[in-house]
């Protein structure tokens, strides 16, 4: 399992949190959610969010990782219940109104089974709320790939599992539209980031993590990463002003089962 750094996943927290919000105001008005599962909650603000928006629903956050689940159980005030778990085995014990997920179901295969699975759990007339980036084949992934591939960690990073990559739209909506009304679309955000690699930077609280894990070596881990900033710089400059420019797809959908 990939261990995760709250404090690096968090270092560009307002441009990771926006999609999740704007996901948020695209869940239908006239949804009064007695139970909410947010799947591959991280450090729990959406959950938290989410309880404070249904104040009479039970809220559920539900993460593979101990150390994001450390800090939302540090949410105090949070009305949430926190579960350590697996988002590809969730099973709720009774029917929810809503499943949130915002940018978890990229590391999981399979999704023909997964998504048509997670719908057929809501309650009649419960929403799947879901965003997943579109990245598997943006530069940065495929310059992470070219860099494991190419190096001598090449043998060591071999069966690596990063994020995978995303089905057709149409290929989503063929597969929910038998359970649910379905509404999909995408959003491409510009992120203007700010120091001397800030795309490796970021990337270290994601894409970078399984393999960096694989790199128990410091000085193998240095190189790894020299030879990814290389790639990356080639692609992303820097202006003038210090600004590199990212831009980040993502694909968004909101399933009402029948």
């Amino acid at each position: 399992m990939t261990q995760w750094d709250p404090d690096q996943y968090e270092r560009y927290k307002t441009y990771r949190d926006r999609p999740a919000l704007d996901l948020m105001l695209r869940i239908p008005d006239d949804l009064e959610p007695r139970q909410i599962w947010d799947l591959g909650c991280g450090t729990g603000e959406h959950a938290a969010v989410l309880a404070l928006r249904h104040p009479t629903a039970q809220v559920f956050g539900l993460d593979q990782s101990p150390d994001m689940l450390k800090v939302a159980r540090g949410r105090t005030t949070a009305r949430v219940t926190w579960v350590e778990g697996d988002v590809a085995a969730f099973s709720p014990p009774s029917p929810p109104d809503l499943i949130f997920t915002n940018a978890a179901l990229q590391w999981l295969p399979d999704h023909e089974a997964l998504f048509p699975r997670l719908v057929a759990h809501l309650s009649p007339g419960g929403v799947f709320a879901c965003q997943i980036p579109i990245s598997f084949d943006e530069a940065w992934h495929r310059h992470l790939r070219e860099t494991a591939a190419s190096g001598p960690w090449a043998e060591k990073l071999a069966n690596v599992r990063g994020v995978l990559p995303t089905a057709r739209p149409e290929d989503y909506y063929g597969w929910l539209s038998p359970l649910a009304e379905v509404d999909i679309w995408s959003t491409t955000y510009l992120h203007i980031l700010t120091g001397p690699d800030p795309v490796t930077e970021w990337m270290k609280g994601t894409g970078l993590r399984p393999y960096l894990e694989r790199l128990t070596d410091p000085d193998a881990r240095e190189a790894f990463l020299d030879a990814y900033r290389a790639r990356t710089a080639k692609t992303f400059v820097r202006s003038e002003t210090g600004e590199t420019l990212f831009p980040f797809p993502r694909l968004f959908m909101i399933a009402r089962r029948r």
